[in-house]
């Protein structure tokens, strides 16, 4: 079963499976790490639920909803 960053639950890892899209917004995402086979961990979410917090290679990385979005993983 495949989900986005952003549809992870509070504490949840799973594993980068790819990063949709071709533009200078998924190779941004791709430098900053998020790269297939990385694990992420779910940290949080602000309080209006926008930008949310992974753990990301020992490093807390915040995304906006729409990023996040782009992100598909594998829940473990």
């Amino acid at each position: 079963m495949s989900l986005t960053i952003n549809q992870l639950q509070i504490g949840q890892k799973a594993t980068v499976q790819d990063v949709s899209g071709d533009d200078p917004l998924a190779l941004r995402l791709m430098e900053m790490g998020l790269l297939p086979g990385s694990d992420v961990e779910f940290i949080g979410r602000a309080p209006l639920g926008d930008p949310i917090e992974i753990r990301l290679s020992g490093y807390h990385l915040s995304l906006r909803q729409a990023e996040a979005s782009r992100v598909i993983v594998d829940p473990s």
